[in-house]
């Protein structure tokens, strides 16, 4: 049976650990037995790794030295094979705060993609709480168990992964009114809101994550004429690291600047009607003519070709057994011998 991988403590087998090398070069490895990390600077032998703490410095074949350090959940979702974009960790981090996710609670998602925000989600609704991801494209799906299981060691009792169409399966996936919050991250989100108005507990969330402001209007207008919800809130986060050297202190050069828009909205109770908000006159509805303007191509949804999508599929499941054999292998070396054998 595999193991999870510990996220703390001493290095142990099946532990996945971050090598920083010579030049501030990254390998990122799962410990194995008689395992080794050969690159043109020498060769680092696992095994010195094993029983010694986190952030300890070791030194390879050649003398080269390396700071061991276990992969924040960060590093990991920014280097794991992606089948579709993923969530940046600025926004996932907005996502678990303006939605309110909290342990125990009860959580769908669309669309899946490569499982970076499933990962985040997870983390937040603990072992008592429930995921229910959703993603059209089985390959996608496949692409996001694999991502889930390589840094978890294990796909988690607490989720799971559906695929179809949201407005069609949340109905048999999740009882009327039990949903604590809705996170839809997809080209045209408005077209689930009913479903999950559904779905929603009164008081619950629903969040938006949308990369364009034709995107952000026409949710934020779809929500407003449901009458469903209180009235919407949208931003974005931008980060900006900073140069902190000495008295050398100043921003950098470069930033992460606009990723998505998150918009958000709670369930209202039934048949309460929220106080009027006074606003500009606006238009609410849309013709043909603004129709367009919601076309996949207008609103920047890329395609991947299905040679570079398998591949991407073959290393998220390569990773994840890799993480699997080695916990196996771990479990099997610390049983006790079979007397009778």
């Amino acid at each position: 049976m595999s193991e999870t991988p510990h996220l703390s403590g001493p290095f142990r087998v099946g532990d996945r650990v971050q090598l920083t090398g010579p030049k501030g070069r990254l390998h990122t490895i799962t410990l194995r037995e008689n395992g080794e990390l050969h690159t043109h600077n020498g060769v680092l032998k696992h095994e010195i790794l094993v029983g010694e703490p986190d952030g300890s410095v070791v030194t390879n074949s050649s003398g080269h030295e390396y700071l061991a350090l276990r992969p924040l959940l960060r590093d990991f979702v920014m280097s794991m094979p992606r089948g579709a974009a993923i969530v940046y960790p600025k926004d996932a981090a907005q996502i678990l705060a303006a939605a309110d996710i909290f342990p125990g609670a009860t959580v769908v998602e669309a669309g899946v993609g490569s499982g970076a925000l499933s990962l985040w989600l997870l983390r937040a609704i603990g072992p008592s709480g429930r995921l229910v991801s959703f993603e059209r494209r089985e390959e996608f799906a496949d692409v996001a168990r694999a991502n889930v299981e390589t840094f978890l060691g294990a796909a988690p009792p607490t989720w799971d992964v559906v695929v179809g169409d949201l407005v069609e399966s949340l109905p048999d996936a999740v009882a009327p009114a039990s949903v604590d919050r809705v996170v839809l991250d997809m080209l045209a989100p408005w077209e689930c809101i009913d479903v999950a108005a559904d779905a929603l507990t009164p008081g619950g969330v629903v969040l938006c994550y949308v990369a364009t402001a034709t995107q952000l209007s026409r949710v934020a207008e779809f929500i407003r004429n449901t009458g469903l919800f209180t009235d919407p809130d949208a931003s974005e986060t931008m980060v900006r690291g900073w140069h902190v050297e000495g008295l050398a202190v100043r921003p950098d050069h470069r930033m992460v600047a606009h990723t998505g828009f998150l918009l958000t909205a709670r369930r209202l109770a039934p048949g309460a009607v929220p106080p009027e908000v006074k606003r500009r006159a606006s238009k609410s509805s849309y013709g043909d003519e603004d129709v367009e303007l919601w076309t996949p191509g207008a609103v920047g949804d890329r395609e991947i070709t299905d040679k570079n999508l398998r591949k991407r599929i073959r290393e998220a499941q390569k990773a994840a057994a890799g993480v699997k054999q080695s916990a196996d292998a771990a479990t099997g070396a610390a049983e006790p011998a079979d007397p009778t054998a």
